[in-house]
């Protein structure tokens, strides 16, 4: 029964507990400092901390899968990193240890609109102190203030194309993950009937019309996204020719 077990009968998870609000501020707090020093944290050395942090999220992953097997819970049907938020982790590190522009397009919109989500909303049985509950608040932590940090220290900032690269990457991605599901029995991306649980999908049709409504309006979220964090040159540039007096 002790924290890295795998009953959850002494750690049960309610959703707006004292540990999910204080989650949620700490996820506010650490995003509007990221902000406020943005500048400070341009330094080149901070690229320690960016390899310290992709290693620490392969550790807390490894020692997931371990806790998984150790409990026997681990599955092929369900603990395979094919969920949206394991893709994100996934691309979180490949961004922190190469930098590459075009994984931190697709990362922004899936971290802001996804781990955001499961942050608010989570769909988690294990409170605090147990492992499990460090090991999912931590990852979509991560998955969200990361790319935060490449937008407002590091100068990245995603273009309409970067939409498009998100649509082209998830339709990739999606008849692999259905094939997948169909030789596993899983429910990856729930691609193959909606969650057990009350969740969005709900109001977005029955299965399989849900997953257009969904694409559609991932979509439509990241144009949103896009509008907010987009790099306002012609605004700057106006600025800029105003005249002084």
């Amino acid at each position: 029964m002790g924290w890295f077990s795998g009953s959850s009968k002494n750690y049960h998870f309610e959703m707006f507990s004292v540990s999910h609000f204080i989650i949620i501020a700490l996820l506010l707090i650490v995003a509007t400092c990221i902000f406020l020093y943005r500048d400070r944290l341009k330094s080149d050395k901070t690229r320690n901390w960016e390899i310290g942090v992709a290693i620490s999220l392969i550790i807390i992953e490894v020692t997931y899968h371990i806790w998984m097997l150790i409990n026997g819970n681990w599955d092929i049907s369900h603990a395979i990193p094919l969920e949206l938020c394991s893709i994100s982790l996934i691309l979180n590190i490949i961004l922190l240890l190469t930098k590459k522009k075009i994984i931190y397009e697709i990362l922004l919109f899936i971290a802001l609109l996804g781990a955001s989500q499961a942050i608010f909303t989570p769909l988690l049985n294990y409170d605090f102190p147990h492992f499990r509950f460090y090991h999912f608040f931590y990852t979509h932590l991560m998955s969200i203030w990361v790319p935060l940090y490449f937008t407002w220290a590091k100068g990245y900032r995603p273009t309409i194309w970067s939409v498009l690269k998100l649509f082209i990457f998830l339709n990739v991605l999606m008849p692999i993950i259905m094939l997948i599901n169909k030789l596993v029995g899983g429910n990856y991306m729930f691609l193959s009937h909606k969650p057990s649980r009350t969740s969005l999908l709900d109001v977005l049709g029955p299965y399989p019309w849900y997953i257009l409504s969904l694409e559609g309006l991932l979509i439509t979220l990241s144009i949103i996204v896009w509008a907010s964090f987009r790099e306002k040159t012609v605004k700057n540039e106006v600025e800029r020719n105003l005249p002084m007096f």
